[in-house]
């Protein structure tokens, strides 16, 4: 895995990096794990626009990913390693012992011929090895972390991303997010061993604004390019700054104002925000 700058032959070329990952299979995914994707370019049931800037977008199936690892006690080997239009990470396609096919997250570092396992128990800390959070040992990496237990891998799922496994009290175990958020989650919830591939994805340069149309990225504009009757900060005689604190086109602030419902049920887990304030009990 490499990130590459070619020679700017073409101006959208010039900006552009690319990640060259020669590890990755040429094959067409298997085709029983795929599913056709319908898309919504943003619309709701009505056909209005719920969710803005998006549309277009490049033709792609669905990968079927096995978030919930329920082969347990079953050695897998892993066949190869795939790029998934529809995430940032990698997968890797898994046969289990029993002939059974999955795809599941391509942890960093693992490689076609390797041998998983979706342990009940304590079994080897290495990198795509799931078991429940109670056997880990303090201050080990992981990903695919299950919210509920015996539900499916919900945290952690970004390429790059990998949590830290604090320690385990009573019932619960202590996490350090990404985000470095410090929250709790019942130890019966599964996680697998290793940070998430394909760490490199956030060095990515398009280069070129059709890039982001084949993703189905749609143009971006500014509140104070618009008319009033469009957004809150437009208008104005010449150009102006918005001349207020910033906020989206229905008046939520966009800055610092926290969203996150007081009311949450999963609010009393939470230990330290993202922002490293502690929660008060």
């Amino acid at each position: 895995m490499s990130l590459v700058q070619l020679r700017p032959l073409t101006p959208s070329q010039r900006f552009q990096i690319k990640n060259r990952q020669p590890d990755l299979s040429t094959e067409r995914p298997l085709r029983k794990l795929t599913e056709s994707k319908k898309r919504s370019s943003g619309r709701n049931v009505y056909g209005r626009v719920t969710s803005r800037r998006r549309g277009g977008g490049h033709k792609k199936l669905y990968r079927v990913i096995d978030f919930k690892r329920e082969k347990i006690d079953i050695t897998a080997v892993v066949e190869r390693i795939e790029y998934d239009p529809n995430r940032s990470a990698n997968i890797a396609l898994v046969k289990y012992a029993d002939g059974e096919q999955r795809y599941i997250i391509a942890p960093d570092k693992l490689r076609a011929g390797d041998e998983i396992v979706n342990a009940s128990g304590l079994a080897e800390f290495k990198a795509g090895n799931s078991m429940p959070l109670k056997v880990m040992p303090p201050s080990i990496k992981i990903h695919a972390i299950e919210l509920y237990p015996n539900t499916k891998a919900q945290l952690v799922r970004t390429a790059g991303a990998s949590a830290q496994l604090v320690g385990i009290e009573g019932k619960f175990a202590t996490i350090r997010m990404p985000s470095g958020e410090i929250r709790m989650v019942n130890a019966e919830c599964r996680a697998t061993i290793g940070e998430v591939g394909n760490g490199q994805h956030q060095n990515i340069k398009l280069g070129k604004a059709g890039r982001n149309r084949w993703l189905g990225r749609r143009p971006r504009v500014r509140g104070v390019a618009m008319n009033p009757v469009d957004h809150p900060m437009g208008g104005g005689e010449g150009r102006t700054s918005g001349g207020g604190h910033p906020v989206s086109p229905w008046g939520q602030l966009a800055k610092g104002y926290p969203t996150r419902k007081r009311n949450k049920n999963s609010n009393k887990l939470i230990v330290v925000r993202r922002n490293g304030r502690k929660v008060k009990r």
